[in-house]
C-alpha cells in the first residue's frame, strides 16, 4: 500500500466525480446536488451550472464551450463562454443505462461511456457501445463490446485513446485516426474478467474495477477502484505499479492530476455509490495528495 499523505480539500458533497483542472481551478460534478462546482486550491467551492439530469462527464471545446453529460436525460449539454446552456447532442438510442463519463479532444470530439444497464438496481451487467460526438453534434458509435466504459483518458499527440472498463478489469486501448474514428485495440488487462453472468455472480469474483482515470507524462494512468477503496498506478499493459489505500470508511470513485504543477492528485471519495444512501446523506469529500510524475495528455 502507499504511504503518500492524503489531505481534505472540501467536504459535504453528495457523490463527487468526473474532476477536472482547467484554468487554474478544479472542476467537479455532483451528481444528487445536480450541479458541476469549481473549487479553488484552498478549498472554496462556486456553483457554475445546474443540471437537473445529473451531471456527470466534463470536457472544453476549443471555443471555450464547456460540455457536459445529462446522465439521465442521455445528452450533452453545452455551455457556452457567456454562460448559455443548450443541448448538444441526444444519446438516448446509444445507451443501456445512464450515460456517464466523457473525454473532449483537442478538436472538441466527445468520446462518451454509458454504463449499459441499470447499476443502482442491480440488474445483469450487458455491454454497451462507446460513442463519439463531433463538434458539430454529430453522434457515432465510436466501439462496440465494451463493459461499462468509464474513464477515458487522450494521450497528449492525440493518437490514443485509453477506457477503463470497470466491470471488466481493464483498460482498452484504441489507435485515434484523423477523423476521429478509433482503429485498432489492444487490451491492458489488470485484474479479474469474469463472464457478463449477473451483478450478484460477478462481484464476489472482480479485484479491479477501473473507474474514473488520469494519465500522467510517464504513460501511467491513475485509476479509482470503485470496489476496493484505493487508487491504483497502472503501468502501460496493466501492471499495477503503486496504490494508496483511502481513509477507513471510504471509497473513492474518481481521480484527477491537476494544480500548478501537475502533480497534485484528486480524489473524489464518499462511503459507497449507493444513490439512496448519498441522496440522503452529505459525505463525499475531496482528497488530495502529491505524486511524481505530473499530468499529460486529456482530460
Amino acid at each position: 500500500m502507499g504511504t503518500r499523505e492524503l489531505s481534505t480539500l472540501l467536504e459535504g458533497g453528495h457523490f463527487f466525480e468526473s474532476p477536472r483542472w482547467h484554468e487554474g481551478r478544479w472542476w467537479v460534478s455532483d451528481f444528487y446536488r445536480q450541479a458541476v462546482l469549481t473549487v479553488t486550491t484552498d478549498g472554496a467551492s462556486e456553483e457554475v451550472l445546474r443540471v437537473e439530469g445529473q451531471p456527470s462527464g466534463l470536457g472544453w471545446m476549443p471555443d471555450g464551450s464547456l460540455l457536459v453529460v445529462s446522465m439521465r436525460e442521455h445528452k450533452l449539454l453545452r455551455r457556452a463562454p457567456d454562460g448559455s446552456v443548450s443541448e448538444h447532442a441526444d444519446l438516448t438510442e446509444y445507451c443501456g443505462g445512464h450515460l456517464n463519463d466523457m473525454v473532449v479532444d483537442a478538436q472538441g470530439r466527445a468520446y462518451v461511456g454509458n454504463f449499459g444497464f441499470d447499476l443502482m438496481s442491480f440488474a445483469d451487467p450487458a455491454e454497451s457501445v462507446l460513442v463519439r460526438v463531433d463538434p458539430d453534434g454529430s453522434v457515432h458509435v465510436a466501439a462496440e463490446g465494451m463493459r461499462f466504459p468509464n474513464g477515458s483518458m487522450i494521450t497528449p499527440d492525440g493518437a490514443r485513446l485509453i477506457v477503463a472498463e470497470t466491470i471488466s478489469g481493464r483498460f482498452s486501448v484504441f489507435e485515434i485516426a484523423a477523423d476521429g474514428s478509433l482503429g485498432e485495440r489492444t487490451i491492458w488487462q489488470t485484474g479479474a474478467s469474469p463472464p457478463l453472468t449477473t451483478f450478484a455472480e460477478m462481484l464476489p469474483q472482480e479485484t479491479f474495477t477501473p473507474d474514473g482515470c488520469t494519465l500522467d507524462a510517464e504513460g501511467h494512468v491513475w485509476a479509482a477502484d470503485a470496489v476496493f477503496q484505493r487508487v491504483c498506478r497502472v503501468a502501460p499493459g496493466g501492471e499495477i505499479v503503486e496504490e494508496i489505500a483511502m481513509p477507513e470508511g471510504l471509497g473513492v470513485f474518481a481521480c484527477m492530476l491537476g494544480g500548478d504543477d501537475g502533480r497534485t492528485l484528486l480524489l473524489c471519495c464518499a462511503p459507497d455509490f449507493a444513490e439512496e444512501a448519498r441522496r440522503a446523506a452529505r459525505e463525499a469529500v475531496l482528497l488530495t495528495t502529491t505524486v511524481d510524475a505530473p499530468h499529460a495528455g486529456y482530460p
